[in-house]
């Protein structure tokens, strides 16, 4: 039986996005956050008395602004090494060969595998425990070739490790790096298939081989929700595995989700946020949070959501701010509709002839394209990173049926007057 840490994608000083804007926002926790995560690992290496650490690459970024990043990760190997706990690494397409220009000496308890071809790690206490990991660095960002038909075949009396950095054919929806199948990770004979690259952590199959992706060590944007860490594994001659997650990140984002369908009072509506608020809480006990809120469903305050929205995200800013002190509101978005109403065609109104006018441009790509024309010159103008698009035919729709929905909301309020 061997007991080891399984850790991927920790991007040592990758900065977190998504909440530069707010002056609260605690700038110092968030730039160190990644560096926290690694401190953590290594820590818990120590507490577990694990045997052995494995990471399965993107440790960085891309390259260092300066040596203070790789300074930082060989302080941290250092403490394995006093506790003579060895280290093999694999760089992944954001720290290839070919990215990290500067180097460092690292201590003589981590190796790197080669990014010339597979190779499997030699450390004396690997060979004493009867292990034997097997692995391959990037050499270039993209690496889309197979490099599993290549790995060595399995070690007799051992238990064999793979160390890899993949796109797994079937579980990555982005960039297909060294892509290979779960049939083909089966077939090579390894016990344990330590992979890395893919952020949300997912066991693919318990079973021998087991497959595991630990997902990254600390959540960066909100696109990365919820607890982020590693995988303490008990592996034996037979292939049996255990698996322990145990969380390293220090700061977390989740999405709030509201539905607010029928909801027609304000007070209500900041009562429902508020409890789904205490309720993140509970699951993260003791961890600083950046909330995104998407208010959803369809809701006769839907007018007034729309028309001042930098009302309401102060209002859902200030509950978090009552809540505590380490709440920050990441992105305020409003997808709501107002409850539809049936405009009979006999109304002859203005507010439906003009209705109409834009369903008909909305359904008319040959019109949206000339409006984007149109508009092309507009957009280079615009303030950059504000998420306006007037050129772009998917983000006209979406102002064309806001406009709609406003006018229908705005005939309803007439009528109910």
């Amino acid at each position: 039986m061997v007991y080891f840490l399984h850790a991927a994608d920790i991007h040592l000083d990758s900065p977190l996005k998504g909440l530069g804007r707010y002056q609260q926002a605690p700038a110092e926790q968030i730039r160190q956050a990644t560096r926290q995560a690694l401190v953590n690992l290594v820590d818990v290496a120590l507490e577990r008395q694990v045997q052995f650490v494995l990471l399965a690459g993107d440790l960085y970024d891309g390259d260092w602004q300066d040596f203070n990043t790789g300074l930082f990760f060989v302080r941290q190997m250092a403490r394995l090494r006093e506790a003579n706990i060895p280290v093999v690494l694999i760089r992944g397409n954001h720290d290839a060969a070919s990215r990290i220009t500067r180097q460092l000496p690292l201590p003589e308890n981590v190796e790197v595998l080669s990014d010339q071809r597979p190779n499997t790690a030699r450390h004396p206490v690997l060979e004493q425990l009867g292990v034997a990991v097997h692995g391959q660095s990037f050499a270039r960002e993209r690496v889309e070739e197979n490099l599993v038909l290549n790995y060595p075949d399995p070690v007799p009396g051992h238990i064999n490790i793979g160390l890899l950095h993949t796109g797994l054919e079937g579980y990555d929806q982005h960039a297909h790096y060294a892509p290979c199948t779960v049939e083909q990770l089966r077939n090579k004979g390894y016990d344990y298939w330590a992979l890395g690259h893919i952020h949300a952590r997912q066991v693919i199959q318990q079973e021998r081989p087991a497959i595991v992706f630990p997902g990254n060590t600390q959540g960066r944007h909100i696109r990365e929700p919820g607890a982020r860490g590693c995988y303490l594994v008990q592996l034996d001659h037979g292939g049996r595995c255990e698996l322990e997650f145990v969380p390293l990140d220090s700061f977390r984002w989740e999405v709030c989700e509201l539905d607010v369908t029928g909801i027609e009072d304000t007070e209500e509506l900041l009562h429902q946020f508020d409890s789904h608020v205490d309720h993140l809480r509970q699951q993260h006990p003791e961890f600083p949070l950046a909330i995104r809120v998407v208010l959803q469903g369809q809701t006769p305050l839907h007018a007034k959501l729309v028309a001042d929205q930098e009302h309401w995200r102060a209002q859902f800013q200030a509950i978090l701010v009552q809540q505590g002190e380490d709440l920050w509101l990441e992105k305020f978005q409003v997808a709501t509709g107002q409850p539809q109403r049936e405009i009979e065609p006999t109304d002859g109104t203005v507010v439906e002839a003009v209705m109409q006018s834009l369903q008909e441009l909305r359904d008319d790509p040959q019109e949206l394209e000339r409006l984007a024309e149109q508009l092309r010159p507009l957009e280079s103008k615009l303030p950059s990173g504000r998420g306006l698009h007037p050129a772009k035919l998917q983000y006209l729709q979406a102002r064309l049926r806001e406009a709609q929905q406003l006018l229908l909301a705005q005939l309803n309020r007439e009528e109910g007057e």
